[in-house]
């Protein structure tokens, strides 16, 4: 029949034929017309549609009240357009310190752009934070020390007391370099805005005439401060923790915490290990728990006897003995040694004070056998290596 050969079809209903079934082919229904209609239809990303004001409005308190790194990095996820805006100054000048918390083992080129741009933006958290990773971890002194430099001038407490430990060691150069007065004044500026460690470090300066003109009393009554300051700090947070498991407080809470005015021998509460420890203590922690300093060897590790040979020989590099410091040496002997048994070394008397009273007190030993031996050997060279080999041999 010719109606098979379709000469009798009209060539208007062969096309409207192909569409029809072209449209069925395409799963039919108005939601597959209006995907088919693509750029005459509607939008379907209803985000596109967000004003940019109101993007970055929305973005910016994201970044204030993230508790990590991912939950900003999560929202620039959601499409193109976030990701874009996510990249303003006034998303990144607002991301909080838990956001930028990096950590060591994650460390990457992007990770360092990102803490670059924050501090571009004016982030001071990203400033202090990527000035102590350039400075201590990537050997970039000048930059790193100037960006510490910018958060100080912006008021950051974090990055006063890092420069005032900077210029008390003299780190990054010779131990000329060192500047009392400039780091007993960070200290005080620091300790002015509430950091417990500076209004500590201050204290013993004060003391002694570190820095500053000496006078006890001050000095012990700024003590007696960060202690208190301290130990309120830890019953706030004990609280907090006990209204959270129990919704209220116990009767005798109060009584199982001692006082903390470790400085004049009495006891001290061991703080939880990584309560006060800032996003920065934690990524030298970890960076120099992975990547060893250089010129530390495992021999001037297990070198039984400060001062030894084999310490000289290997380097000597150290990192400071409080564990939720992380700050490492920059020059052989730069850090201050415990004058008891000079088995340990810190970077300032705040440190001190912390490992003394969490750890050091019950493993401090006095060194006056190796201070006998020492002069012994003075004495009689000739007998100096019968004696460390009579030392070393065990007793029968």
């Amino acid at each position: 029949m010719r109606t098979r050969r379709g000469a009798c079809y009209s060539p208007a209903s062969c096309q409207d034929g192909r569409r029809k079934r072209r449209r069925i082919a395409g799963g039919g229904g108005e939601g597959s017309a209006a995907a088919a209609g693509g750029a005459e239809g509607p939008a379907n990303d209803m985000f596109e549609e967000l004003p940019d004001d109101l993007v970055v409005s929305i973005l910016a308190d994201v970044a204030a009240s993230a508790r990590s790194p991912g939950d900003l990095a999560g929202a620039m996820l959601t499409c193109k357009r976030f990701r874009e805006l996510g990249q303003s100054k006034v998303v990144l000048a607002r991301a909080s310190p838990r956001c930028l918390a990096v950590r060591a083992k994650a460390w990457s080129d992007a990770a360092h752009r990102f803490l670059q741009r924050c501090a571009d933006a004016g982030n001071l958290d990203a400033c202090y934070l990527l000035g102590m990773i350039r400075f201590y971890c990537l050997g970039s002194r000048g930059s790193g020390a100037a960006l510490m430099a910018a958060a100080a001038v912006g008021g950051h407490r974090e990055a006063l007391y890092s420069l005032a430990v900077i210029q008390f060691n003299g780190s990054g150069g010779s131990k000329d370099d060192r500047d009392l007065r400039a780091g007993a004044a960070l200290c005080a500026r620091a300790a002015s805005l509430g950091h417990v460690d500076a209004l500590r470090e201050l204290g013993h300066c004060l003391q002694d005439g570190y820095g500053v003109r000496r006078s006890v009393l001050d000095g012990r009554r700024l003590l007696i401060q960060a202690n208190a300051r301290e130990l309120a700090a830890a019953v706030a947070a004990s609280a907090s923790l006990l209204r959270a498991a129990t919704g209220k407080l116990a009767a005798g809470a109060s009584r199982r915490h001692s006082c903390l005015l470790s400085d004049f021998g009495c006891h001290a509460a061991a703080p939880k290990a990584g309560a006060e420890a800032h996003a920065a203590n934690r990524f030298l922690v970890d960076w120099f728990a992975s990547r060893p300093l250089a010129g530390s060897t495992a021999a001037a590790a297990a070198a039984p006897t400060p001062g030894s040979a084999a310490e000289d020989e290997a380097g000597g590099l150290r990192l400071c003995s409080h564990a939720l410091c992380g700050r490492p040496e920059t020059r052989r002997h730069e850090f201050r040694r415990c004058s008891v048994c000079g088995v340990v070394n810190y970077c300032s008397r705040a440190c001190q004070a912390l490992h003394w009273k969490t750890a050091h007190k019950a493993e401090c030993t006095p060194m006056d056998r190796w201070l006998d031996n020492a002069a012994a050997g003075a004495a009689n060279p000739n007998a100096a290596g019968a004696g460390d080999a009579a030392m070393a041999a065990p007793a029968p």
